[in-house]
């Protein structure tokens, strides 16, 4: 059978590649077109669109970016049309696939759901747009399935990925503590956030010399571009040389750009400092829509403050100096540590997420 699949960030291409080894591993027929990155390419689909060229964020950059936005959607059903998929597979990323999910639906195109758009959060109105289009609905954070089933959706829960991926990593990798006190810094993995985060970030890291500061570096962007914001002098900061599991298994603390990022360093049980800033204008529009009082996954998921969360104007270089501190010698730290645990505990499901939803796929495409 034929699976398009369309994810258009850095977690997106991680989970789709274990869904794309699934789809290969359970349909021995299995064509897979992708929209991804290079995890997803190597993992056997044919690369349509690198996520790199659609990650646009917030309100005023995506009105900045229409014209290249709708060229991306009209291409992307023209390519659908062509490749005549048996499935469409979508990954998250929901102001562009919930828009392909209707025009899908109308075409007749069974649409597929794995990792479900945040409607809990903001904007509760496009879970009807989900029980419209969708056929079936895969969701990864243990509250969610009981959200759409409020609304009289059958959803599948399958477990979060990233736990079994780093499981598995942790248990294949003792933890390499070293003398080096290493801290990591997460910056985000869009070019806009990069620019944000990581001047601060580094302010930071030049007011505590005694540790080694490992800048993690996202897979689509080059390393020149973090370079320029390193300043000439800054012995304790430097580039990442591996990727960023190795980087948290070795780090004692980290300060994480809000996102996937901030679940992988719980999972690995590094205390952390949670930070956000963007477009002001777009800020303030998503202030006025979020409806959860958290925006990172750790505090959504425990239901309460676990990491410090400095968003907006609350993130310059004295605050995060100050709760930076906390996390690295003071009550903080342990209270981190041992909330982390009660996620991991929430999180644990047994099965293959991937393998999970692959199953559910083929079984109902050969059930029509």
């Amino acid at each position: 059978m034929k699976y398009y699949l369309i994810s258009g960030e850095a977690s997106g291409d991680l989970h789709g590649a274990g869904l794309v080894e699934e789809l290969h591993r359970q349909d021995e027929t299995a064509s897979v077109r992708a929209w991804g990155g290079e995890k997803i390419e190597a993992a056997g689909a044919d690369l349509v669109r690198h996520y790199r060229d659609l990650a646009f964020m917030g309100f005023l950059e995506v009105a900045k970016n229409i014209k290249t936005i709708l060229n991306n959607l009209r291409f992307c059903k023209q390519d659908i049309l062509e490749f005549d998929p048996d499935a469409l597979v979508l990954i998250d990323y929901p102001g562009f696939n919930m828009r392909i999910a209707r025009w899908a639906s109308k075409m007749e195109i069974p649409v597929m759901y794995y990792i479900s758009p945040q409607v809990w959060a903001w904007n509760v109105k496009r879970v009807f747009k989900l029980k419209r289009d969708v056929k079936r609905l895969f969701v990864i954070l243990p509250f969610e399935k009981e959200f759409f089933a409020s609304f009289g959706m059958d959803v599948h829960y399958v477990g979060h990925p990233l736990k079994n991926v780093i499981d598995e990593y942790r248990h294949s990798h003792p933890s390499t503590h070293t003398g080096e006190q290493t801290v990591a810094l997460l910056p985000g993995s869009r070019r806009q956030e990069i620019t944000q985060m990581l001047p601060v970030f580094i302010n930071v890291a030049l007011q505590h010399t005694g540790y080694q500061f490992r800048i993690a570096r996202a897979p689509a962007i080059e390393t020149s571009f973090y370079t320029q914001f390193i300043p000439p002098n800054a012995a304790n900061i430097r580039m990442n040389d591996g990727n960023t599991y190795a980087l948290l298994n070795q780090a004692i603390a980290a300060i994480t750009t809000s996102g996937t990022a901030t679940l992988e360093t719980a999972l690995f049980r590094v205390p952390q400092v949670v930070c956000y800033k963007g477009n002001r204008i777009s800020f303030e529009l998503a202030k006025r829509l979020v409806r959860v009082p958290f925006i990172s996954l750790v505090n959504l998921i425990a239901g309460r403050e676990v990491v410090r969360e400095l968003i907006q104007s609350d993130l310059h270089e004295q605050s995060l100096n100050r709760e930076f501190s906390e996390i690295l010698t003071g009550s903080k730290r342990d209270e981190q540590v041992r909330a982390y645990e009660l996620i991991h505990e929430k999180l644990t499901h047994h099965g293959s997420p991937p393998e999970e939803v692959a199953k559910e796929i083929i079984h109902y495409l050969e059930s029509r």
